[in-house]
């Protein structure tokens, strides 16, 4: 069965039970209702026959002959009150128990007429209409009071059916999910994992059988992406590295000016002075020139490092080594563009298990975008630091430029996208972000317009070390 049709049958179920669910939810809501109706009639009753008991002491306690008056207004208007409400409360306390109601009322309204007619006030009469108010007021507090236990009880009852209810539909959804859930939620797991490990830069393929459904071409065409980005992925990565490499020679040629200037000078003297000199003098010329070649070739073996490919090798490092390294490919760049640079490296970190090519070529990537988002004469901080809680070795690469929109930060780690106005692949951050996460790893960002950017690269602490 396609999943369309599934989706379409367990939403039938799921109407069904939610139709039964609100009919019988609005039963009970509709008696409630009507209970509390009642109640509210039932107060303002209450309310009349408490003045009425009022006026009734008023009339034994102090002579006051206009009670008896006032009582058989309230009397009056009550009985108004109860035949204009007579099917609200019938409805709720039956034909009975608005008959004794009514009884106990006209028993009330006889005894007080009586003793209107008769003007008498001996204690026969008193106890007569005393008794006849308080069985009015009790037959009253008594009906109230049962009908306050039935709304509870009501209450109670519609808390447990719709308990049983709820429990009826998430058994009837388990069952429902169960029997889909191997050709939806499954494929969609498997999908969910795979594109995890391509963002992670682990490029792998879903080896079960891929499903006759909807989900059938969509696992084929994840499948061949991933085997098209595994192709490409070390080219681009490559790619990334010679561009940024462009970049570095401008900067490096100058380094390698200072040192094949010196040799120049160096010969041109030692063959001026060649007769002249003493054998020691020679020799301190020869170690001149052994010192210039060897900041040359340090130069060239540190580009060579970065530039070629190499397989992912990862072994214990100290990633301050690896931060000065980065630093000295680009410290001449930053030297042109008049750059000031900060580093603040905290001792006694931890080895990391790292490729230190790779983490390198994050760390170059980063200080070059910093140094292009800057003017000259603008700060670069770079420093190091560990997160004991965390288990983590930060890096931060903080730039005085011109920042990143914030309407721009949720992307910047996507391939293809650059805030750069000119020559920005959008690779480089999409590369190094990959390169982090394949650590274990993980970059975030903070930046604010023209204030500066910060990136922090956060890289785990081998376990063992991490609890040292």
């Amino acid at each position: 069965m396609r999943i369309e049709r599934k989706i379409v049958f367990s939403n039938l179920i799921n109407l069904v039970l939610i139709v039964a669910i609100g009919s019988f939810a609005i039963s009970y809501l509709n008696s409630i209702s009507e209970q509390a109706t009642f109640l509210s009639i039932a107060d303002s009753l209450n309310a009349s026959f408490l003045e009425m008991r009022l006026s009734e002491k008023n009339y034994f306690l102090f002579n006051d002959n206009t009670a008896l008056k006032s009582i058989q207004d309230r009397i009056s208007q009550t009985q108004d009150q109860m035949n204009s409400v007579r099917d609200d409360i019938v409805r709720v306390i039956g034909q009975d128990g608005y008959n004794e109601l009514q009884n106990r009322l006209n028993s009330y309204s006889a005894a007080v007429s009586q003793a209107g007619a008769t003007d008498a006030r001996d204690p026969q009469t008193e106890e007569t209409i005393r008794e006849a108010g308080r069985q009015l007021k009790d037959s009253s507090d008594a009906i109230t009071g049962q009908e306050r236990q039935h709304i509870e009880h009501n209450i109670t009852r519609s808390k447990e059916l719709l308990l049983l209810a709820i429990g009826a539909v998430f058994v009837s959804a388990l069952v429902v999910s169960r029997s889909i859930s191997g050709k939806i939620i499954g494929p969609i797991r498997q999908i969910e994992r795979l594109a995890k490990s391509i963002s992670a830069g682990n490029f792998k393929k879903i080896e079960a059988p891929i499903p006759r459904d909807e989900f059938g071409p969509v696992i084929e065409a994840i499948n061949s992406m991933s085997e098209e980005l595994e192709e490409r992925e070390e080219e681009i990565i490559q790619s990334k590295k010679l561009a940024s490499m462009g970049v570095l020679v401008a900067g490096v040629a100058h380094e390698l000016n200072n040192p094949v200037n010196n040799i120049s000078m160096v010969a041109q003297a030692y063959d001026e002075l060649y007769d002249k000199l003493t054998p020691q003098q020679r020799r301190e010329f020869m170690q001149k020139v052994d010192r210039e070649t060897g900041r040359i070739k340090k130069i060239v073996d540190n580009l060579l490092d970065y530039g070629k490919p190499k397989e992912p090798n990862p072994r214990e490092v100290g990633i301050n080594s690896v931060i000065g390294k980065s630093m000295q490919l680009v410290q001449n760049t930053l030297n042109i563009s008049k750059i000031e640079t900060t580093l603040d490296l905290a001792e006694g970190l931890p080895e990391l298990f790292v490729d230190d090519n790779q983490i390198q070529q994050v760390l170059i990537n980063l200080i070059l975008n910093a140094a292009q988002a800057m003017e000259e004469g603008g700060r670069l901080t770079v420093k190091s630091s560990l997160d004991r809680e965390r288990g983590m070795v930060d890096i931060t690469v903080a730039d005085t430029g011109k920042g990143i929109p914030a309407e721009y930060l949720p992307y910047i780690f996507d391939p293809f996208f650059s805030v750069k106005e000119e020559g920005g692949t959008g690779l480089g951050l999409s590369v190094s972000f990959g390169i982090i996460k394949s650590h274990g790893g993980n970059i975030r960002v903070d930046s604010k317009a023209g204030i500066g950017t910060t990136f922090t690269v956060e890289l785990p602490v081998p376990e063992e070390k991490g609890t040292t």
